[in-house]
């Protein structure tokens, strides 16, 4: 497209594919970022429930009289661990939601450009969708 300055513009379709090759790999970032996320919530909620079901036996033991009281800083141990990994649990579990969060912005970012872009002959991000 030229006009009477020699100023040419590009074409609308290319910037929309632009767009959308954008939003795809920022779209596939927050899914590998909330996978990771996730992955790392799992396994430490498996450890605590491990660490809180050896210290629910230990207190048992001791308080029949199987185990002796010197165990007591094993429990201590057990206990910090425990809430140790509530606290992660937590943190991730915020860091998960502001993840949905930044990945519903950028769909609304998506939706916003190609309500202005006025075509639909782009497919929307991989992994984009309604959250």
């Amino acid at each position: 497209m030229a006009s009477i300055f020699g100023f040419r513009s590009r074409d609308p379709a290319r910037d929309r594919q632009n767009d959308v090759s954008r939003l795809d790999r920022l779209a596939k970032l927050f899914e590998q970022v909330t996978a990771e996320i996730e992955a790392e919530r799992d396994g430490l909620e498996n450890r605590y429930r491990t660490k809180a079901t050896n210290a629910a036996f230990l207190v048992e033991a001791m308080e029949n009289g199987s185990a002796s009281e010197r165990r007591s800083s094993e429990v201590s141990a057990l206990t910090k661990s425990i809430l140790d990994c509530e606290r992660r649990i937590a943190a991730l579990s915020r860091q998960n939601g502001m993840m949905k969060e930044v990945r519903h912005s950028l769909d609304m970012v998506f939706d916003e450009n190609s309500d202005s872009a006025g075509t639909a002959e782009f497919a929307r991000p991989a992994g984009a969708g309604r959250g």
